[in-house]
């Protein structure tokens, strides 16, 4: 290893490593450190090691280095107070905020020791250019949109999915097909940030070995795809996911997490922000306890001006490096929160990245509330160009489908887009709707359990949500009653027929298609198995194709992917009576018609009516109807128009069309 042939101050911006011909600079902020360091090693050869002091801009500590053997790693060594707030530790070696890459592992929950981080030291090379092929992102407007909620490792981990690199970036493209036979357009990834899935104390009761953080909600590092999702190079691979579903007409959104990281509340676990400056990168008190919004134990101190300025370079990098489409942001109500923790009326963060030229054009899709009771469902589609996680509309339409007194109207303003909410923006397209995502119940167990089955989580059934509105339609977990099971098949139907006929953005979460089950398990974020993983050899068919019949059947009338909101004179309600509907709060029937449609969902008993005075009626979904059986899935079958009189079993929906 040859010595640099110079050394210089460098410059404090910009942060992160930069090379530039032979010279490389090294720039990273902190304001409360009183020596700092960088450190080069090389991934061959332990014994190699060279350090050097950095010099003081105002904030920012710098170096530049001239002839750095691409091939070395670097991190940083801050010294400074050491007090309640502040806990520099001039032993710990730290990662650069802004490292592009990092040298971890490419082998899923393989740390040598679980209480520090698998790797803080970031390469110094720089990726080679990518080759995108001239490929672009497809141009889906808004109320074409139709989201899959997915998760990388799981979509293809399970043996049975036959993919060459299973739980990758690469095994992602390789069912691209399915995903297009399935008919959604935006696929929504669960976190992509590197992170460290060893970073968790939970054990399994059964076998008492660790349990991984598997769903990634932990990140350390803004600006790098998580390794462990690749089969040689993260940032390559996950490029090439990108740019073939961009190719196949897909765009990409990102779960992004910013609220807190993977550094947890444990002291002694130093990745980066910890050693760096505790007290500017989190909330903290004077205690020296974080203050905690996230349900994680700390938060991320996101309205101080340098920790605003990470976060936009973070989104800014995956918009134009990795061509990222859009950002669905976790627990995003708590980048509301000043340093004090109080919920700041303007937001300088948001308001940065609702002018920022790159980023408002980006879809922006927020997760209204945090996990300390900051519930802002419409506060963020209202003021800038937001959509939202619409958790009014996920229990309402569960509530009422169920067969729960007093939803019948709000179950009606769900459908058409949840106007009380939404008003203010002029349109429902900023209503991201769901009936499951990867928080929670999966489809199949939101109709077979009424209680969470947590066990395995290692947390004695103490996590995850008690208020689920799940019903089990009468016997708790698999049952071998035909009356049951028939009963959550329709279930099931309904909730998909709700789901893709409600105005709004629909987002179904990876697996529901085919009635994927987590035994009852509604918060396994440690499970690393077939609870999580997408089972292809139990995907089935018949329920496979009754979803995409939905989704194209939306895609095709516009009467149910609206820019606005129903006028009256647009929509006709009805009840057992043409035109009177019934909001009483015994009501559990809800009905209305468009121009060339009826909708009807019964969440009672058996129940007869007259259908509309006017027109011959012919069904298109009958959920009664096992899913192989439905008219919309058999266009060539020409079906009868109804009797005056439409009869409709307990806990269905019907879809009917007119035909004169």
């Amino acid at each position: 290893m040859k010595t640099p042939l110079a050394i210089s101050n460098g410059t404090p911006s910009p942060l992160g490593c930069s090379r530039k011909n032979n010279r490389t600079n090294f720039a990273v902020f902190s304001q409360h450190a009183t020596r700092m360091f960088l450190g080069l090693f090389d991934p061959k050869n332990h014994d190699f090691f060279q350090e050097y002091p950095l010099v003081q801009t105002d904030c920012i500590w710098h170096i530049a280095l001239d002839d750095v053997a691409p091939s070395l790693c670097y991190a940083f060594r801050a010294e400074g107070p050491r007090s309640l707030t502040q806990l520099y530790h001039p032993e710990k070696w730290l990662a650069d905020p802004y490292a592009k890459a990092i040298d971890s592992s490419f082998e899923w929950n393989a740390s040598i020791s679980r209480a520090s981080p698998p790797s803080v030291k970031a390469p110094i090379s720089e990726p080679p250019p990518f080759d995108w092929q001239g490929v672009k992102p497809p141009s889906i407007p808004d109320e074409q949109l139709v989201i899959y909620e997915a998760h990388v490792r799981g979509f293809t981990k399970h043996s049975s999915s036959s993919a060459s690199h299973p739980g990758t970036y690469l095994g992602l493209i390789e069912k691209i097909p399915y995903l297009k036979k399935l008919g959604v357009n935006a696929i929504e990834l669960m976190p992509i940030f590197e992170f460290d899935e060893t970073h968790c104390k939970n054990l399994d009761p059964a076998s008492h070995q660790p349990l991984p953080n598997y769903w990634g909600y932990n990140p350390l590092h803004f600006f790098v795809p998580m390794r462990r999702y690749a089969h040689h190079d993260s940032l390559l691979e996950c490029k090439t996911m990108v740019r073939e579903l961009h190719r196949h007409g897909f765009l990409v959104f990102l779960d992004v997490v910013y609220n807190h990281t993977g550094e947890g509340k444990e002291k002694d676990y130093f990745v980066h922000f910890r050693g760096l400056d505790n007290e500017i990168y989190y909330q903290v008190l004077s205690s020296g306890e974080y203050r905690d919004a996230t349900g994680c134990g700390h938060t991320v101190n996101a309205n101080h001006p340098q920790v605003r300025t990470l976060i936009i370079d973070s989104l800014r990098y995956w918009a134009q490096e990795v061509q990222i489409d859009g950002f669905r942001f976790d627990l995003c109500a708590a980048l509301l929160r000043g340093p004090d923790g109080e919920p700041m009326n303007h937001s300088p963060l948001i308001a940065e990245l609702q002018s920022d030229p790159i980023l408002s054009k980006k879809k922006l899709i927020a997760e209204a509330w945090d996990a300390s009771g900051l519930y802002l469902l419409g506060h963020f589609s209202n003021q800038g160009p937001w959509h939202e996680w619409n958790g009014q509309y996920r229990d309402h339409v569960r509530r009422f489908l169920k067969g729960t007194d007093g939803y019948a109207g709000p179950f009606a303003t769900a459908l058409c887009g949840s106007e009380p909410l939404y008003a203010p923006s002029k349109t429902p397209l900023s209503s991201v709707n769901f009936i499951t995502s990867h928080d929670g119940y999966s489809l199949r167990d939101l109709v077979s359990y009424q209680k969470k089955h947590n066990l395995s989580n290692g947390e004695n059934n103490h996590d995850g949500s008690n208020q689920n509105d799940s019903w089990n339609c009468g016997f708790e977990g698999p049952s071998q009653n035909s009356s049951i099971e028939e009963l959550r098949e329709r279930q099931m139907r309904n909730f998909l027929l709700a789901l893709f006929l409600s105005q709004g953005i629909p987002m179904l979460l990876m697996g529901d298609e085919y009635g994927h089950t987590r035994l009852g398990n509604n918060n396994p974020y440690v499970q690393d198995n077939e609870i999580n993983w997408f089972l292809w050899n139990h995907s089935r068919e018949d329920l496979v194709a009754f979803t995409a019949a939905l989704i194209d059947f939306r895609k095709k009338h516009p009467d149910f992917h609206r820019k606005r909101f129903f006028s009256d004179q647009e929509i006709s309600w009805h009840g057992l009576q043409p035109h009177a509907p019934d909001w009483s709060p015994s009501s559990r029937f809800v009905a209305f018609s468009l121009p060339n449609f009826y909708l009807a969902f019964n969440a009672n008993h058996t129940i007869a009516f007259p259908q509309l005075p006017k027109g011959s009626w012919h069904p298109l979904i009958d959920t009664n109807l096992p899913c192989q059986n439905q008219p919309l899935l058999h266009p060539e079958r020409k079906t009868a128009p109804l009797p005056s009189t439409i009869t409709m079993q307990p806990y269905s929906a019907l879809l009917l069309h007119i035909t004169d």
